[in-house]
């Protein structure tokens, strides 16, 4: 197996998983917070990837997008259940639950710059490079998985917060594109149209790191 690929597998590994597991047990802990316990009784709450791995979002798409030159890096895990039945204000705890996932992934991003920082200033020795390299993925793909997840399109977690801030029968309607959310996002990639997007919010972090190297 080529060396680079392995390389790229041990280094990028953590925070790329630590980025979709956590997303999705953030939104376990808030919902939890807010009175849902279904994600708690599931397991949910946690760290552990293997209570969130989805073989596909969460080893083979990311393993595919390493693989391929220019790929656009991306990746999910298992969904966490909510029941809103069990929230006291539906609107308000919904919009919540669905931030929580994209502001654990900008918190993780601070983390990993901070991280980049520590590298510059500790004598890490042969370490420093591939842990600097480790945590510039995991500044790359929690802003990725943020900024994407902010898009207000439905199942998206931006779309639910939009769907909580919308109004009667507007909520409804704007939920209803729900069920072409998918293909609505294909068509998305394969027109370019997501990096023209994003690709402002990459530009911003890119120049954080920069300012901190």
């Amino acid at each position: 197996m080529d060396q680079d690929f392995i390389r790229a597998i041990t280094l990028y590994a953590l925070p790329i998983i630590l980025a979709i597991t956590l997303h999705e047990a953030a939104h376990g802990w808030v919902a939890y917070k807010l009175g849902d316990r279904t994600a708690y009784m599931m397991g949910r709450i946690t760290a552990n990837p293997l209570k969130h791995i989805d073989l596909v979002g969460t080893i083979i798409l990311p393993l595919v997008c390493i693989i391929l030159p220019g790929g656009f890096l991306f990746g999910w895990a298992k969904p966490v259940p909510v029941n809103t039945r069990n929230f006291k204000n539906i609107r308000r705890d919904m919009l919540l639950v669905a931030a929580a996932g994209p502001l654990a992934n900008i918190l993780m991003m601070l983390a990993w710059l901070l991280f980049i920082k520590l590298t510059i200033y500790s004598d890490l020795g042969d370490y420093t490079e591939p842990l600097r390299a480790m945590a510039t993925m995991g500044v790359l793909f929690n802003t990725i998985l943020a900024a994407f997840n902010l898009i207000p399109l439905p199942p998206l977690d931006g779309g639910r917060i939009v769907t909580s801030l919308l109004p009667y029968p507007w909520d409804v309607k704007f939920g209803s594109i729900e069920r072409f959310g998918f293909f609505i996002l294909i068509a998305l990639m394969a027109t370019g149209m997501l990096n023209f997007v994003l690709g402002p919010i990459y530009s911003v972090v890119g120049a954080l790191q920069h300012l901190i190297i």
